[in-house]
């Protein structure tokens, strides 16, 4: 088995299995690749509790782990999904933040507690503009949203005053 260089681990208290369940069915290139058991007299949890759950999301490699109580997440380090149109973005927000929390910039926290950025893809070409305005008003726009819109950012970088949507 060929393992990528750098790997994502995320360590939750005792929910990896029910989390990685759960992001396999938000996101339509998920899936499950292995779990591993506590066996007798191992440290983690009774025989036959998950230790962890190797999943892969659009092709990258992640690992969940079961690690007790005090591994705690911070919005330090988020995960970012690269979205092509809005629809995918209305969605994503949706199905990630239920239960979890919205917060602004496209950032926000699902119900596990795990930091996510939903972005649209285009948002690195409006950013690294080279002219300085163009970026800078499409970040003022970022700032005054929660979940991003693709076509207020356009209007924003073309220097028109992006309508803001709905706070959801």
């Amino acid at each position: 088995m060929k393992i990528q260089k750098i790997m994502s681990c995320v360590c939750f208290n005792h929910q990896a299995e029910e989390a990685v369940r759960y992001y396999t069915k938000v996101f339509k290139e998920a899936k499950i690749t292995s779990i591993t058991r506590c066996g007798e007299d191992e440290p983690g949890g009774p025989k036959g509790a998950v230790r962890t759950v190797a999943f892969r999301l659009f092709g990258q490699d992640f690992l969940a782990v079961n690690g007790g109580p005090h591994f705690k997440f911070t919005d330090g380090i988020s995960l970012m999904v690269n979205c092509e149109t809005q629809e995918e973005i209305d969605g994503l927000w949706d199905r990630l933040s239920r239960g979890g929390k919205k917060i602004r910039c496209g950032w926000l926290t699902d119900k596990f507690g795990v930091s996510w950025q939903v972005t649209p893809a285009i948002l690195a070409d409006l950013m690294t503009d080279p002219d300085p305005e163009k970026s800078k008003r499409v970040m003022n726009a970022i700032l005054r949203m929660r979940k991003l819109d693709i076509e207020g950012l356009k209007r924003a970088h073309a220097g028109r005053a992006p309508a803001l949507r709905r706070r959801r």
